[in-house]
């Protein structure tokens, strides 16, 4: 098996590191998602607390009962509010992880570019010596005839 050349293993490299990339931006769009949802659930869970509130209030509720309520509603809107954060924080690490998969994607491409312009290069002198080689090679035949 032949040795790979310096730029086969450049790109295998950034091949390696884009695949990387792609999975971390996999998971992180994968939390983003599921926090959200449980957002989504902690605010339809307050919805049905509030309206819960609402019914027990007009059948006839306790100073205490009233307190009860409002205190958990208000443990409901603190953990909203961290939910929201983490939304937040994992949009955030979504946009950082898909920069970075499109800078390696870049990397990889440029790396192919490269490799594609020498072995242009490389065939174009081949081109070049093989016609050299026939051009002597009819030369030669002329001058034997």
């Amino acid at each position: 098996m032949p040795k790979p050349t310096t730029m086969e293993t450049l790109i295998e490299l950034a091949t390696d590191e884009v695949d990387k990339a792609a999975v971390r931006l996999g998971h992180s769009i994968r939390f983003a998602n599921d926090a959200e949802q449980k957002l989504a659930i902690l605010n339809q869970y307050r919805d049905d607390y509030g309206v819960r509130l609402q019914k027990n209030c007009e059948s006839g509720l306790t100073a205490m009962d009233y307190r009860n309520f409002q205190q958990f509603i208000d443990k409901l809107d603190q953990a909203i509010s961290g939910q929201q954060q983490i939304v937040r924080n994992a949009k955030k690490q979504i946009e950082e992880d898909k920069s970075s998969w499109q800078a390696s994607e870049r990397k990889r491409v440029s790396f192919d570019t490269l490799a594609t312009r020498a072995q242009k290069v490389v065939q174009k002198k081949e081109n070049k010596l093989d016609q050299k080689q026939m051009d002597e090679f009819a030369s030669r035949r002329s001058r034997y005839r």
